[in-house]
């Protein structure tokens, strides 16, 4: 008795409880000894015990598996009472926090150290397959460890962290009609596509529609635009929703090939159905943002957008690709970044079926009720100025090209260059040229060559010198992969490649429409921008008909 009274005593504490009682614990809440939640007690034990007494902590873990499981044993922060977040970062961490100050500590596995401890090693990184793994060892080693294999570090938690979280006003879905917090959106998130229950294959529901034979339906209304193609020639409405059917359109209806048609029943359909011409409308006012205009009436069941002013097309893709995944509906427009003149289409949206379930529609306005799909940005006639760099320019001994190059670019978008200098190869020379530059009132900088790897290319030690921050230096463009942006204080800052010398088109021209709408690029930016950035240097250019860019 007394024997086993000391291995009682001098096992290790995790919280109030032996370590033996703490795994009877876990096998009870866990449903086995899970090595995981088993080192997560020492974790918690670790960091309650840096925790200054008689603060109110929150806790957070950055992995779904086990951990949390230990948090809530241990400590009185659980999911249901919001004081754990988990946050599936894909580390084995934990954090206790205080809830108003949000500072607080950070107990994390150690590889290094695991690494004194062969079975918990290999286990941890899944060095051998489950099968091959000593349990009894491993977890002999992690009662052995106790808090050897991890490190603890001082953190503080960011501000948005220790908002309390408010549930807010309860809606009730018009779909499934089942309540949820409102702030959702218009319908719940299973609703909107987020179910985690298998649906069974079905096809996109229809109404039951009147039919008549084209004779008996004289004197009738159709309820639909119905489309005549001439091959080669045209297409279009040869009768729009509405038009009452006289005799004399049998003949045309009969070479239309059309035997029957849907005509409008006076008792409709009822609210659970949406007619084509009204979802229609209903989706491109919603993806219309700034700028944009809407033709009114739909025709074929179709509402295109265009530009109510020249101006840059910004996409919203996520919005554009969602909506599209919902079935029945669909919306097609032109490559985001595209440069539209006044009263160009550059979109068109629809619902598929005449009649569009109301559940359908209310699934694809949630998705456009977030945020418009399509803007159109104002694009501001810049002040450019041109600095080229280069010894051999600046001494004569090559004439320069770059100027008008750039002039001619620049101007296409009713931008003017108030100033260009040339400068030779020399820190100081460009600085200066900088500095000249900008008194004469420039907020777009365009410096040109000097920045490849060679020696005596220095433009962008000059620009540094001359203020010049935020500098991202190389692009995933072809040509142009040395383009250079930055800012001097409000002035951008872009810097073009010596290939603009001989390529038509590079990545000046793509990046040039954002810098004048005012779209910051960072680095996130460029390297989208890879894909399709690759100039198939055709002999007679086209650009910006082609696939340069988009």
């Amino acid at each position: 008795m007394d024997e086993r009274r000391a291995e009682r005593f001098s096992e290790p504490q995790i919280g109030k409880y032996p370590y033996s009682e703490f795994v009877s614990l876990v096998e009870s809440f866990h449903g086995y000894a899970a090595p995981g939640v088993l080192m997560g007690g020492f974790m918690v034990q670790m960091a309650l015990e840096r925790m200054p007494s008689g603060v109110l902590y929150d806790a957070l873990s950055e992995t779904t598996h086990c951990l949390p499981d230990a948090i809530q044993l241990l400590t009185p922060c659980t999911v249901g009472n919001g004081w754990l977040r988990i946050l599936n970062l894909g580390r084995y961490a934990l954090c206790l926090y205080d809830k108003t100050q949000g500072k607080g500590v950070r107990v994390y596995v150690d590889s290094r150290k695991t690494e004194e401890f062969p079975a918990v090693h290999q286990w941890f990184h899944k060095l051998k397959p489950k099968r091959e793994q000593d349990v009894e060892k491993l977890l002999s080693q992690i009662r052995e460890a106790q808090t050897q294999m991890y490190t603890i570090e001082t953190v503080t938690v960011r501000d948005d962290f220790l908002k309390r979280r408010k549930k807010g006003a309860i809606a009730v879905c018009s779909i499934c009609q089942e309540a949820y917090p409102a702030d959702h959106g218009r319908i719940c998130r299973v609703c909107q596509g987020q179910n985690p229950y298998v649906e069974l294959p079905h096809e996109i529901p229809a109404p039951k529609l009147k039919t008549l034979a084209v004779e008996d339906a004289i004197g009738k209304s159709i309820a639909h635009d119905m489309t005549e193609i001439v091959p080669g020639k045209s297409k279009g409405p040869a009768f729009q929703k509405g038009h009452v059917l006289d005799a004399g359109d049998l003949c045309r209806l009969h070479q239309m090939g059309k035997r029957q048609v849907y005509v409008a029943d006076k008792n409709g359909l009822g609210p659970q159905w949406v007619h084509e011409n009204d979802a229609a409308l209903a989706f491109a006012k919603a993806m219309a943002g700034e700028r944009i205009g809407r033709s009114d009436p739909p025709r074929e069941g179709k509402v295109n957008l265009f530009a109510q002013e020249e101006g840059l097309l910004v996409v919203s893709d996520d919005i554009l690709e969602r909506f599209n995944r919902i079935e029945g509906v669909m919306a097609a427009s032109r490559k985001s970044y595209s440069i539209l003149q006044k009263d160009q289409v550059f979109a068109g949206t629809r619902a598929i079926p005449l009649y569009l379930a109301r559940t359908t529609f209310e699934r694809a306005m949630q998705v456009l009720d977030e945020k418009p799909m399509f803007t159109i940005l104002s694009l501001r006639k810049a002040r450019v100025g041109v600095l080229v760099t280069g010894t051999e320019v600046f001494r004569g001994l090559v004439e320069d090209k770059f100027i008008p190059i750039i002039r001619g670019k620049v101007e296409a978008y009713g931008c003017s260059v108030v100033h260009a200098k040339i400068v030779p190869d020399e820190r100081s020379a460009i600085s200066e040229g900088i500095a000249e530059i900008l008194e004469k009132g420039a907020d777009l900088l365009v410096t040109t060559a000097g920045l490849s790897v060679d020696p005596d290319d220095v433009t962008r030690q000059g620009l540094l010198d001359a203020g010049a921050s935020n500098m991202i230096y190389g692009s995933p463009i072809l040509p142009g992969a040395m383009t250079l942006l930055a800012r001097i204080g409000n002035v951008q800052v872009i810097g073009v490649p010596a290939c603009a010398l001989y390529f038509k088109v590079t990545s000046f021209d793509l990046m040039l429409p954002r810098l004048l709408a005012g779209i910051p690029i960072r680095r996130e930016d460029l390297a989208k921008m890879g894909h399709g950035a690759f100039c198939m240097e055709c002999k007679t250019c086209t650009f910006p008909k082609c696939p340069f860019g988009k």
